[in-house]
């Protein structure tokens, strides 16, 4: 191909791209760009604390409800009495009513006496001692059989050597014949210790109340 033919071609090439480009988009130009000065501090404005706002606490009462149960007494087994941490009783021989602290924590009952002496009757070792009601009351003499001995320890004491003896112990409208250790003491709260020989099949206790069977009711014999 000619040398003129191949220019005019290229000129013509090069004229239509001049015509296909859009006329609102300028060519690209490249700016220099513009160095970043340092900012003076003392220019800047103060920082501002920013306090937030407590959150509101609603507080949402709430009722529970609960239901209680109704205590409601009912015997614990037929034929047996209920006894408080506390009764009156009285005492044969010597017939004292006496204040007695009902131990379920004693094997056998105790009872305190007065100037206890024990002698020798017929071959068979005897105890005599006095029985007070009280202060103000006269003491009453009263002679038993000795039927054992036993040791008793307390928290804090010696272990004593005690006598036993049989005595009718009366409370409410129940009398049990019953075994009762011994013990010379002058004084003392509850000078009758009613054990669980004496309440064993007999008696149930509430130890929340006292005084349940009033003044005890001796049986009477007919003739």
């Amino acid at each position: 191909m000619p040398l003129v033919s191949l220019l005019l071609i290229t000129q013509w090439l090069t004229g239509c791209e001049l015509f296909s480009r859009p006329a609102s988009q300028p060519p690209a130009t490249t700016e220099p760009e513009t160095p970043v000065e340092a900012t003076d501090p003392s220019q800047c404005p103060p920082i501002e604390t920013v306090v937030c706002a407590e959150p509101e606490v609603k507080v949402v009462e709430r009722v529970i409800e609960r239901n209680y149960e109704k205590v409601v007494e009912v015997p614990v087994a037929k034929d047996r009495m209920v006894l408080g941490s506390e009764e009156s009783v009285t005492v044969e021989p010597g017939g004292l009513t006496l204040r007695a602290l009902i131990d379920t924590g004693a094997a056998t009952s105790s009872l305190s006496v007065l100037e206890m002496v024990p002698f020798e009757r017929d071959g068979n070792q005897w105890v005599r001692f006095q029985l007070s009601a009280g202060e103000e009351a006269k003491p009453v003499k009263i002679e038993l059989p000795i039927k054992r001995h036993v040791r008793v320890s307390r928290p804090g004491f010696d272990r004593q050597r005690r006598p036993v003896v049989d005595m009718s112990l009366t409370v409410g409208e129940v009398t049990h014949m019953v075994e009762v250790n011994l013990i010379q003491r002058d004084e003392f709260e509850f000078p009758l210790l009613v054990g669980r020989n004496f309440l064993k099949d007999a008696a149930v206790v509430d130890v929340s109340r006292k005084g349940v069977q009033g003044k005890p009711q001796l049986p009477s014999f007919s003739k």
